[in-house]
């Protein structure tokens, strides 16, 4: 039987052997924590982090949805000001719902292109 964690490992180890970020079109990662919720743009290639956003540093008291729309738009005014338009979403093995679909809907809204 495998635990909650083992299983998004393997979705994820899945996932990332389809995709990966390159200099053009960088790999957009999502972290979910409990609490907090963890954006990075990674140019593959080269191994680099080019931009990243987190909600760590976000003040006030918020639903955690409304957490992760604000660091949706924070990554993507951090991408426009590195110079990516258009990213690979890594989801991370996370289902695409929640506080991850919140985080890429800001993140188009702000500008970055999926």
């Amino acid at each position: 039987m495998t635990t909650k964690l083992e299983r998004r490992v393997k979705i994820k180890y899945r996932i990332r052997n389809k995709i990966s970020g390159t200099t053009e079109c960088p790999r957009m990662s999502v972290f979910r924590s409990n609490k907090q919720i963890y954006v990075q743009i990674i140019d593959d290639l080269s191994g680099k982090t080019l931009a990243a956003a987190s909600s760590l540093g976000l003040e006030g008291k918020m639903a955690k949805k409304e957490q992760a729309a604000k660091v949706g738009e924070m990554i993507a005014k951090k991408a426009q000001e590195a110079g990516v338009t258009t990213v690979v979403f890594d989801r991370n093995g996370y289902l695409y719902h929640g506080r991850v679909k919140e985080v890429v809907d800001a993140a188009r809204n702000g500008g970055l292109k999926f």
